[in-house]
């Protein structure tokens, strides 16, 4: 059963692994472009895995921003992995403290929506699923990273190649598969418009925390969905009235 689980998982995430490589050649010929070298640019993949906090990282480089406000920013990108971790605990408390410790780290968006997915349609979250899942994802990034940054010559400007909207159509992707849920609409929208304020007024990257906050706030004023009732349970408990 554990063989079946990882190779489940393996082919769940390999998609998702062949769809995240452009962002990983991405980030390794921005990476090789503001200076960085082969080493420190797959260690950073290896370490921080983290497409978008890794595009900031670069980027504040390149203007010898303080480590400090490095720090930060890559923090207010990636505060949402809090709420995911958050969100996944109910299918990972059987997990040891040390598969713990590897569930998180591999704690992508990907890997976050299909875990959640797999949760509510009763399916059995183990450790092996997962880190099958997460593990064709990771090392593909990491090795893609390299050779990004070995290639990145080649590529030159990625804007002028239309590269730079492959992020946010990722995100969006993934936004949308949660597009059947209740309040999912006035959830987003509020999400994405506090968002866009954010961005004007505070900057980049706070806007993605700012914007996740807004969305949080309102979806815990939201009042919870109606259970649909339990019709099995419901004609058990006319028959037994009748008896």
């Amino acid at each position: 059963m554990k063989r079946a689980d990882f190779v489940e998982g393996v082919r769940g995430g390999f998609a998702v692994a062949l769809a995240s490589a452009p962002f990983g050649a991405l980030f390794g010929a921005l990476a090789a472009e503001q200076g960085m070298s082969l080493p420190e640019l797959t260690f950073m993949s290896a370490t921080v895995y983290a497409g978008a906090s890794q595009m900031v990282g670069i980027e504040l480089f390149g203007h010898n921003v303080q480590a400090w406000v490095i720090v930060l920013s890559i923090l207010a990108v990636n505060f949402r992995h809090v709420l995911y971790s958050a969100a996944i605990a109910r299918y990972i408390g059987h997990f040891t403290p040390v598969q713990k410790f590897f569930t998180f780290f591999l704690l992508v968006d990907p890997q976050f929506a299909e875990t959640v997915r797999r949760g509510e349609a009763g399916q059995p979250v183990t450790f092996t699923w997962y880190l099958g899942f997460g593990i064709v994802i990771y090392i593909p990034w990491v090795i893609i990273s390299l050779i990004g940054g070995m290639l990145g010559s080649f590529i030159g400007d990625p804007k002028m190649i239309g590269l730079d909207i492959l992020l946010p159509a990722y995100f969006l992707g993934i936004v949308l598969g949660f597009r059947k849920r209740d309040n999912f609409l006035p959830v987003a929208l509020t999400s994405a418009v506090a968002s866009v304020i954010a961005y004007h007024f505070v900057g980049s990257p706070w806007h993605v925390s700012l914007g996740a906050a807004a969305g949080i706030i309102l979806a815990a004023l939201m009042p919870l969905p109606a259970e649909e009732p339990d019709l099995e349970v419901d004609a058990l408990n006319t028959e037994n009235h009748e008896v």
